[in-house]
């Protein structure tokens, strides 16, 4: 039996866990370092840290929930739409349904046996995957996203928040900044491993925009001299 390994699957839960990993590491770290980049003692940048990993988290798994539920009911919207059409004008979608195979290089005859056997077996399914483009696999799942999400920004979170607590403070800055650098470019392999594809692109991508965003914010906490 040949057997087949896709993961493409993945791809909700993915997205999702990716964004708040990198999220978590990049506004964390960033928050510490402009914090300390203040001259802040370390209680207030410890407060700040841990502030900023809860707040995340909540604020993380909320926007995922309302933007991919947003998605889902735009898909239900769509698929109850479907199921109406299907009732009132079942011709019309059946050769709806076969210029859909015809355009993807079918004959006449055979993209009209196509849609009529599909048609028999599920005629909602066969226009929900062939004209909405909605399947399983990729179906809008708002908890899942906003759990995978949550979970991955405290994660990301935790680790400069650890290098705050047991680093020096005179070297705090650059502790922090080169364990959130290590943590990115992991995190970018990570997610090009889970996802199949190579892992250059992907670790370059991540670690350079978290950088950008540290130094950013380093400079501002120190141009104002005050927590931000």
């Amino acid at each position: 039996m040949h057997r087949e390994r896709h993961l493409i699957g993945r791809v909700g839960w993915l997205r999702a866990a990716v964004l708040g990993a990198n999220d978590g590491i990049v506004s964390t770290a960033s928050l510490i370092v402009g914090v300390a980049a203040a001259a802040a003692d370390r209680n207030g940048i410890l407060v700040a840290g841990v502030a900023g990993l809860v707040a995340g988290a909540m604020s993380m798994a909320a926007g995922e929930y309302v933007s991919v539920s947003s998605q889902s009911d735009a898909e239900k919207a769509d698929i109850d739409r479907e199921r109406g059409e299907l009732a009132t004008s079942p011709e019309a979608e059946l050769r709806e349904l076969s210029g859909f195979y015809t355009a993807r290089g079918l004959t006449t005859e055979l993209a009209d046996e196509v849609a009529r056997q599909l048609t028999a077996t599920d005629a909602l399914a066969a226009h929900v995957h062939d004209e909405l483009g909605i399947s399983e696999i990729t179906t809008a799942r708002p908890i899942q996203a906003a759990f995978a999400s949550a979970m991955a920004f405290s994660i990301g979170a935790a680790v400069p928040l650890v290098v705050a607590i047991i680093a020096p403070v005179q070297t705090l800055i650059t502790a922090v900044t080169a364990a959130a650098v290590v943590s990115l470019a992991l995190l970018g392999g990570i997610g090009a491993k889970a996802g199949g594809a190579s892992m250059l692109k992907p670790v370059l991508r991540v670690t350079l925009w978290g950088v950008i965003a540290m130094a950013i914010t380093a400079g501002i906490g120190r141009l104002f001299g005050a927590v931000v």
